[in-house]
């Protein structure tokens, strides 16, 4: 159901470094660059992109908006959230578990955009 999910920045230039090699640690690529945004995409094709706001405005974060990664592991929940922390990342909360066979880990990208690696199981 889902095809991209776009999360906003002030800094497209930092946030491609960030997201190029935290994104590379799970097989996403660039699949297409544009003055205001670049976008990525794993094997599914559905693609994460970072973007300066059409509107010109200043990007802003949304208050409950939260970005989940499905990974197949915890080991890949818990190598995918390090890396976030190792460049820049803020911690939201620690890799693991949350309930009854849900496995998360929480971070703030440097732009303040909340994101989720998570595992089913």
């Amino acid at each position: 159901m889902i095809g991209y999910v776009t999360l906003g920045t002030n800094d497209l230039a930092r946030a491609a470094a960030f997201y190029d090699e935290l994104l590379g640690t799970v097989g996403a690529k660039r699949n297409w660059e544009s003055e205001g945004g670049i976008g990525w995409a794993n094997r599914t094709g559905i693609t994460l992109a970072a973007m300066k706001p059409y509107n010109g405005e200043p990007a802003t974060v949304g208050n409950g908006v939260m970005v989940a990664l499905s990974f197949k592991s915890k080991e890949e929940v818990d190598a995918f959230h390090a890396k976030a922390i190792s460049l820049g990342a803020k911690d939201e909360g620690a890799a693991g578990p949350r309930g009854t066979g849900f496995y998360a880990g929480y971070f703030r990208d440097l732009d303040g955009n909340k994101l989720c690696g998570f595992f089913m199981g």
